[in-house]
């Protein structure tokens, strides 16, 4: 039995057990499509030298956004799902959502480096090498794990990071703090999409352009792989705002609001929103394998030599 503090602060909230374990399935299923997914796509990076570029440290960052959420909160998070409530204390509550909202802000600002690298390769070739030489990625990569990290503890210090029956554990709470939903309303969406967008609206504009003179002049050409590359990263970028946009969106209208005008999110939207922003840490490693060929086949290979080690280890036992 609990404490009667500690019941009083993660209340029980009981639904159907089939809810229960649709709920809990899809976060196991997230965890480990995240987790194995997200290794192959670093093992691919580093293992295979046409993967092994500037852009694609960014891939190995965005994957590493997506892993840390699948170790920790997620576990937690299924634990509280089947007992109809958080049983692992404040701490533990308060660490996993600084944990997830790092997660999200790292993936958002991952996603925006990843669209700007990808602007200066395809739209500013000549100055690409200059600007993208791996120590300078590395450093980009440093300064936006260390905005990642300054961005998401002003959320913490106002104590806007509260504990939510309906989704068994701890997020922000739009309510919490009407002056700090604007500030994440714009610098946690509105700034890196707005660039994210500006930046493949200009890659799209170069790649409709270059085909139109390809047809009629047949003087310039984007390399296949260029443009396929583009076109996984955008794909990443949609799925990312599909997933996230339940959920971010109430957020926007509410801090945007007149005060004391500001609607009422139903329960309802914000469960969907929550569990369809987790379920997005598990789609990165499915996008680069059916989008990107290098990628695919260095899937392949790894798993193969998986199966092939496994089967040496079965021989050897038995």
């Amino acid at each position: 039995m609990l404490p009667a503090s500690n019941s009083s602060l993660f209340p029980v909230y009981k639904i159907s057990k089939g809810m229960t374990v649709f709920l809990a399935g899809l976060i196991l299923f997230t965890a480990i499509v995240d987790i194995l997914g997200n290794l192959l796509v670093i093992f691919s990076v580093v293992q295979n030298k046409k993967l092994r570029n500037a852009g694609n440290m960014f891939v190995i960052s965005l994957s590493v956004a997506d892993i840390i959420v699948a170790v920790y909160p997620y576990p937690l998070l299924i634990g509280a799902i089947l007992q109809n409530q958080w049983t692992f204390g404040n701490t533990q509550c308060q660490i996993s959502v600084m944990i997830h909202g790092l997660s999200f802000i790292g993936s958002v600002y991952n996603i925006m480096a990843i669209a700007i690298n990808r602007w200066c390769c395809i739209c500013h070739s000549t100055t690409y090498e200059n600007l993208y030489s791996m120590r300078s990625t590395c450093f980009y990569i440093f300064l936006t794990w260390m905005l990642s990290f300054i961005l998401v503890l002003p959320m913490f210090l106002v104590g806007a990071l509260q504990y939510h029956p309906h989704v068994y554990s701890c997020t922000f709470i739009f309510t919490a703090n009407v002056s700090l939903t604007v500030g994440v309303a714009v610098f946690h969406f509105i700034i890196p999409v707005t660039v994210v967008i500006y930046c493949y609206v200009q890659i799209w504009v170069l790649v409709i352009q270059v085909k139109y003179r390809v047809r009629q002049e047949s003087k310039q050409k984007l390399k296949p792989g260029e443009v396929r590359n583009f076109l996984t990263m955008f794909a990443v970028f949609v799925l990312f705002a599909i997933c996230w946009g339940p959920f971010s969106i109430p957020g926007l209208i509410m801090g945007f609001s007149p005060p004391g005008k500001a609607p009422i999110i139903p329960d309802w939207l914000f469960v969907v929103g929550y569990f369809t922003a987790c379920f997005n840490s598990c789609l990165n490693g499915m996008v680069y394998g059916v989008f990107n060929q290098n990628f695919r086949q260095e899937y392949k290979r790894i798993l193969w030599s998986l199966c092939a080690l496994v089967l040496r280890w079965i021989k050897y036992f038995n």
